[in-house]
């Protein structure tokens, strides 16, 4: 009895031992692999060397669980989400005991007695997948035949772990490009789905899409395919933000919109330094410029979402090629537009020039700008004359209709003379509304209304 347990505590120590030094000892540790271009001794326009210094010392990215540590790691996992792996273990390194054939803890070990003259023994380490199923975490899309509490490899997608310990990191628990592209694929084809409503697919999409920017910093991918992937889920956090905000509003939908624009803010900055490391010469990405934008347009309302640096300085690193872009033209000619106070060009612009993404950004702010160009003419407008509805609604590109219902709800009060609606001045009632805007339709944008 002594000598078993002596043996299992052995058995313990060991295979604590192999699955530590598991990653060290395997034949995928490489230097030099296929995926990490050779930009580690480049100058770029930051205080970092690299990508991976960039994302490994930013909080954002420090949270997501990258690692120095990890430089080299390829993943070797196949499917979506990690299944068990199966070891062989030389016999005269993992002695079983021969009255405890299966030893359970947390790595199920299964072999034959010592006295029997064998080679190997087989260890199985427990996947993610499998510790999911009995603890029934599992997603709407992931349960197999509505099944909580079974899935499968085509249903499974690897989580988000927040804080990851390089010692427990195997290849076997990394997705390798190919593998990850595939399960882009996969999650971005969910938002056509519906049988279920958009909050819930997008906070499936949103948890592991963040899984997938973590096994791409750990494997420290900086090519073009990545770059695509990155400007995919940059796209998903655009689309999604206005999205969640034809929801509906509430507590949670704040919350999820905070959420969504922190996720697109840290995506950003990761595309944002990919496109700098993989940058040869003067060339230009075919969507960077329009991306690059999008961090302009950000600042339409700096005190909504915070950004993580000021534009003048951010502006000093852009290439030459993208500030002169249409693109960038764009974005830079509505936030002057804005801060004049040009109402009328700015949203004339809007019409003539934004594409989708573009417009996806600055939608949120839109409501906003029309109060205040509602409480400009109120302020500034001559009390003897009131304002005709119908220019307002020509300049604010809105239907009359919906004209009135936002001066109500910013507290002013619509007069009727003669079948004419008229904004009286001067009003003392003018407030912006505590519960938000409501969303309205954007006169020569219908396209992007649907």
């Amino acid at each position: 009895m002594e000598r078993r347990h002596q043996d299992r505590g052995r058995l313990r120590r060991n295979t604590s031992s192999y699955s530590s030094n598991h990653y060290s000892n395997s034949k995928y540790k490489h230097t030099s692999g296929t995926h990490v271009s050779s930009w580690s001794n480049r100058r770029r326009p930051t205080t970092y060397d690299s990508v991976e210094e960039k994302l490994t010392t930013d909080d954002a990215e420090r949270e997501e669980g990258t690692s120095n540590s990890l430089q080299g790691l390829i993943g070797t996992c196949p499917f979506m989400c990690p299944g068990d792996l199966f070891l062989k273990i030389p016999r005269s390194e993992y002695m079983v005991c021969c009255y405890c054939p299966c030893v359970d803890f947390h790595r199920k070990v299964k072999g034959i007695c010592s006295c029997v003259k064998i080679d190997v023994v087989l260890i199985v380490i427990e996947s993610e997948r499998a510790q999911r199923e009995s603890l029934r975490d599992l997603a709407v899309f992931e349960r197999l035949e509505g099944n909580p509490g079974k899935t499968s490899p085509s249903l499974a997608v690897k989580k988000f772990c927040r804080t990851i310990s390089t010692k427990d990191v195997r290849a076997s628990d990394v997705r390798p490009l190919p593998v990850l592209e595939e399960t882009l694929t996969y999650l971005l084809n969910l938002l056509d789905s519906t049988d279920h409503g958009f909050e819930l697919v997008h906070a499936f999409i949103f948890d592991r899409t963040r899984s997938i920017r973590q096994d791409l910093v750990m494997q420290n991918i900086v090519d073009d395919r990545a770059i695509d992937m990155y400007e995919k889920m940059v796209k998903f956090h655009v689309l999604s933000q206005l999205k969640l905000r034809r929801c509906g509003c509430g507590p949670d939908m704040v919350s999820l919109l905070h959420l969504n624009m922190e996720q697109l803010t840290k995506s950003l900055t990761s595309l944002y330094d990919l496109y700098d490391a993989s940058r040869d010469c003067n060339s230009l990405y075919r969507n960077e410029a329009e991306f690059r934008s999008l961090y302009v347009l950000l600042h339409l309302n700096p005190t909504s979402h915070p950004v993580r640096e000021s534009l003048s300085l951010w502006l000093q690193h852009v290439p030459l090629s993208v500030i002169q872009s249409k693109e960038m033209h764009f974005a830079r000619t509505i936030l002057r537009f804005l801060r004049l106070g040009n109402f009328k060009r700015f949203f004339d612009t809007i019409v003539g020039e934004a594409s989708y993404m573009q417009y996806c950004v600055i939608e949120p702010y839109i409501s906003e700008v029309r109060a205040l160009f509602l409480s400009c003419i109120n302020n500034a407008g001559y009390k003897l004359h009131p304002y005709p509805l119908t220019h307002v609604s020509k300049l604010l590109r809105m239907k009359e209709s919906e004209v009135e219902r936002l001066c109500n709800v910013c507290g002013l009060l619509i007069t009727d003379e003669m079948g004419t609606k008229l904004l009286p001045t001067k009003q003392t009632t003018f407030c912006y509304p505590k519960d938000g805007f409501q969303n309205y339709n954007f006169l020569g944008l219908e396209q992007f209304e649907t």
